[in-house]
């Protein structure tokens, strides 16, 4: 999984008013300047003696629960202020309130209980008393217009107690992609609200069969695999590849603009998609093989595997190809490098312990200091590193019937298990902030792509058409 920017580049997310206080969690600033930072709406009053108690002198910019408990939030639909904005402020609601969910920061009140609250059309409408008898600690209040092919969205998280906004922003772009709004909104909130970098604008990428082609050029009825994208929750899956061949193993670049994978054509080479400007490029030739890519942190280098000086090896070279250099020389079967967070050590699967039984392995970028980590495993392979601040390793390992994810922790050397032998679970890939993570499992029939937290908990499927492998 990797940060994306929207899928159609020409939309302007334009953000104005932004909260700069929003960044630290529990700043309290003058009223003044809150309404100044969450970018609101009121006029401020001229300073005189109150005839009765006034509002709080200050603005708490982070809303709280009852002690030990998250905050309650309510999201609502948006408000339609043109009729043809209808079915984008129904959609605005429902997926800002699946991103806020899914960070499991806040405690997301269910829709279908927000009959018994009268609609408000403007922020002076909203009936704070009855979101608040409704158990509220916050409600979004949205709003969107459409002109043609273009809308404008606003929304505001207010303080149900105090009745105080404390984020306000507005957007402005095409209306192809509304759902990309909500995405937005839900990042900002959770980065304001609690110092969380959410995950709302990643992108999965896979590869797929869906297509049911055949391999081109060849006699045997082999399946055509592509590359395809998603927004995290599976929505917006779209081609990215249309080679008619098998295309695996995609790696997303750090900034979310291109996508490295293997190319059977038939030869296994490594090609690089910058998938928002249309080109394609191939850093490697043959007759030689190449597998598995994985761009640096940096995204100026690629590590890989090739059976260019005889059995696969780990290698790493510059996204243009050039510079390539060998880092491992064992005559064992190496691959499927994957970087740390600071791209000072590559993992890697090796099976340079006991022929045909795979283990994982972890090296320094330039090749040295090669050592274990799976010691006690029949079998392990595709290693994925955890983004910091998390400090592990996940891989694939053997069960007693099939495959299982589990996550080796490089401070206390411990591993710990995520699946529990429901299906075959392999190809574990981390999300951008570390707190989720995608893999491909047999629970629900053919091979599908699913994401789970990263203690194992709420799976969720992502996939459903076709045979999906190698999530990124």
């Amino acid at each position: 999984m990797r940060p994306s920017f929207n899928v159609t580049p020409r939309t302007l997310l334009q953000s104005v008013a932004s909260s700069r206080a929003g960044w630290r969690r529990h700043w309290t600033v003058s009223a003044l300047a809150a309404v100044a930072a969450a970018g609101t709406l009121a006029a401020q009053q001229p300073p005189q003696a109150p005839a009765a108690p006034q509002q709080p002198s200050t603005i708490e910019l982070v809303i709280t629960g009852e002690p030990g408990t998250p905050p309650r939030y309510a999201v609502p639909d948006f408000v339609a202020l043109t009729p043809d904005a209808a079915e984008i402020a129904r959609t605005l609601g429902q997926v800002l309130w699946d991103d806020l969910n899914f960070e499991r920061e806040f405690y997301l009140l269910p829709r279908d209980t927000y009959a018994s609250v009268a609609p408000a059309r403007t922020v002076e409408q909203v009936p704070f008393a009855s979101w608040r008898e409704l158990g509220a600690d916050a409600v979004v209040f949205g709003t969107v217009e459409r002109k043609g092919q273009d809308v404008r969205v606003q929304v505001r998280l207010l303080n149900v107690r105090t009745r105080q906004a404390v984020f306000s922003k507005e957007y402005s772009g095409n209306v192809r992609n509304p759902r990309a709004y909500a995405h937005t909104m839900a990042d900002e909130i959770h980065l304001q609200q609690r110092d969380v970098r959410g995950v709302a604008r990643t992108k999965l990428s896979f590869a797929s069969d869906r297509n049911r082609e055949r391999i081109v050029g060849t006699t045997e009825d082999r399946q055509v695999k592509e590359i395809y994208i998603a927004d995290y929750d599976g929505a917006n899956q779209q081609r990215i590849t249309a080679s008619r061949y098998l295309n695996l193993n995609p790696a997303w670049s750090a900034d979310g603009r291109a996508i490295a994978y293997t190319s059977h054509r038939p030869t296994p080479l490594i090609f690089i998609s910058f998938i928002y400007q249309g080109i394609l490029q191939n850093p490697t030739k043959g007759p030689d093989s190449y597998y598995t890519p994985a761009f640096s942190p940096d995204g100026k280098q690629i590590a890989y595997a090739s059976n260019r000086d005889g059995n696969p090896e780990i290698y790493v070279m510059n996204i243009d190809g050039t510079n390539s250099r060998r880092l491992t020389n064992h005559p064992a079967y190496e691959i499927a490098p994957t970087w740390s967070p600071n791209g000072t050590q590559i993992a890697f699967t090796s099976d340079r312990a006991t022929p045909g039984q795979a283990q994982i392995y972890v090296m320094n970028a330039d090749g040295t200091g090669v050592r274990r980590i799976s010691t006690g495993e029949s079998y392990a392979d595709r290693a994925t590193w955890s983004p910091a601040p998390y400090n592990e390793i996940a891989f694939t390992a053997r069960n007693a019937g099939g495959f299982d994810i589990k996550a080796y922790d490089l401070v206390t050397n411990q591993t710990r298990q995520l699946t529990f032998g429901e299906g075959a679970n392999e190809s574990p890939s981390y999300s951008p902030n570390g707190r989720h993570i995608a893999f491909t499992s047999t629970r629900a029939g053919r091979v599908q792509v699913f994401t789970m937290t990263r203690d194992g908990r709420d799976v969720r499927q992502i996939t459903r058409d076709g045979a999906n492998q190698t999530p990124a």
